[in-house]
């Protein structure tokens, strides 16, 4: 795997970076802290690249042929990271994405690719799971999609409340998910939620 391309972090990035170190009670001119604002400048580029990415392209190469299968797709247990908006802590956890196809499916990893895409951008998660679905919804054209995400929050665990081990679960159904209860029970099961 290529290394990632190292980027030009701007002056007044570093800048911001080393206000907080110092604002935080550290010495950003301490060795062990020299660096630190171009690390993590370079760190948010990396968690935030999903807004230099399309999510709908991934769902944009799709498949006829399917020797007529006509039942659920499910990609299952996907691990994802975010950042919440409201503290930008990170939200860690995993998604469950199901489709149920109409005329074609599109490659199984192109999921994971549409969840990468908005996870990697400040999110809070309900927002995110609907993004999920709909940008499902909206290009595959499928009978129905669901979506169940499970994340654990850092603005909970780390700070305020502190509550550890606690995760938050969202979801959206659309179409025979939401409509007919025994396929929203049939997703539901074998997402294992």
């Amino acid at each position: 795997m290529a290394r990632p391309k190292k980027i030009d972090v701007p002056d007044d990035v570093q800048d911001a970076i080393r206000t907080l170190i110092r604002w935080s009670g550290d010495d950003p001119a301490r060795e062990g802290l020299i660096d630190t604002p171009k690390r993590v400048a370079r760190a948010w580029r990396e968690y935030c690249e999903g807004y230099q990415d399309d999510p709908a392209y991934h769902l944009s190469r799709i498949f006829h042929e399917v020797g007529g299968y006509d039942e659920i797709v499910l990609l299952k247990d996907i691990p994802f990271q975010s950042h919440c908006e409201h503290h930008m802590a990170p939200i860690v956890g995993k998604a469950h994405i199901a489709y149920l196809p109409d005329q074609w499916v599109v490659g199984i990893s192109k999921l994971a690719r549409v969840l990468n895409a908005f996870s990697r951008r400040l999110q809070v998660q309900e927002r995110m799971t609907a993004e999920i679905a709909d940008c499902i919804w909206d290009n595959l054209k499928p009978l129905g999609v669901a979506v169940v995400i499970e994340g654990a929050h850092g603005c909970m665990s780390g700070r305020g409340v502190r509550t550890h081990g606690v995760s938050m679960k969202t979801s959206r159904m659309m179409g025979v998910f939401r409509d007919d209860e025994k396929s929203r029970k049939e997703v539901l099961k074998l997402m294992g939620v």
